[in-house]
C-alpha cells in the first residue's frame, strides 16, 4: 500500500475524519465495506488506494477510492464521493441535499 501522503498529512486526515465525520465514516462502512451492522467506524489509515476504518473496536476494513490518489487535495473529493455513494446505497439523504 503506497501513499503519496506524508505521515503528518495522514494524521491530519484521520483526525479530521474522526473529529468531524464519524457518522459519515459509519455510513461508508455500512454501505461500501459490507458491514451493515457496524456501530462504530474510526478512520485508521489513508493511502493512495483506499481509506481504512477500524470498526466496532477491532476489525479493519478498507474501502477503495475507485482511483489512485496522487495528492492530498484529492482526498476530500474522494471521501465526498464515497459518502454520496453510501447514502445512495442506504437510501439516506446526504447532508445539504434536503
Amino acid at each position: 500500500m503506497s501513499t503519496p501522503f506524508t505521515p503528518d498529512a495522514v494524521e491530519a486526515i484521520k483526525r479530521h475524519m474522526n473529529d468531524d465525520h464519524a457518522g459519515d465514516s459509519l455510513l461508508i462502512v455500512r454501505a461500501l465495506a459490507g458491514r451493515p451492522s457496524a456501530t462504530t467506524a474510526v478512520t485508521s489509515d489513508v493511502d493512495a488506494e483506499a481509506i481504512e476504518f477500524t470498526i466496532d473496536g477491532g476489525e479493519r476494513v478498507r474501502v477503495p477510492w475507485g482511483e489512485t490518489l496522487t495528492e492530498r487535495a484529492q482526498v476530500r473529493k474522494a471521501v465526498v464521493s464515497l459518502y454520496r455513494r453510501a447514502c445512495a446505497d442506504l437510501g439516506v439523504t446526504p447532508r445539504g441535499e434536503h
